[in-house]
């Protein structure tokens, strides 16, 4: 289960042969998010697990199961502000519901991250998941 844009993110990397044109990219789609407003730059909002700084701040419109989940976020560093906005067009206009079900692990692998990521960025590629899934499990109850 992945979005358009994910899926569009998947095609274009399919296209690119080599990684440094797909860590290109990643960049590029970073830099083409809208930076994160300082008053959101706050521990609340901050993930921890990432060696750079991110932040993940929620847009939930409506309650319960239905809700439709989006965020705003950034870091500090270019190609984890890529990854960010590769985790946005993930789970960006799915329901809580939905952004639950996703199998994050299975669709970045279709992107071949795994492989080419170091294991800190692994790790807060991880850890940024695991903050995405728990701001939507708190929704789904509410």
């Amino acid at each position: 289960m992945a979005t358009e844009a994910f899926e569009d993110i998947a095609e274009t990397f399919e296209f690119l042969d080599d990684w440094e044109d797909r860590y290109r990219h990643v960049i590029e789609l970073g830099r083409s998010m809208p930076e994160l407003e300082n008053a959101l730059r706050v521990p609340a909002t901050k993930v921890e697990g990432c060696a750079s700084q991110v932040w993940i701040a929620p847009m939930i419109e409506g309650q319960g199961p239905d809700a439709v989940f989006s965020f705003k976020g950034d870091s500090d560093a270019m190609i984890v502000r890529g990854l960010v906005a590769i985790l946005h067009a993930l789970y960006s206009g799915l329901t809580v519901t939905d952004v639950l079900k996703v199998d994050a692990a299975r669709e970045l692998a279709r992107l071949g991250l795994n492989d080419h990521l170091s294991a800190q960025r692994s790790n807060g590629l991880r850890s940024m998941v695991q903050r995405i899934r728990a701001i939507a499990a708190k929704a789904t109850e509410t």
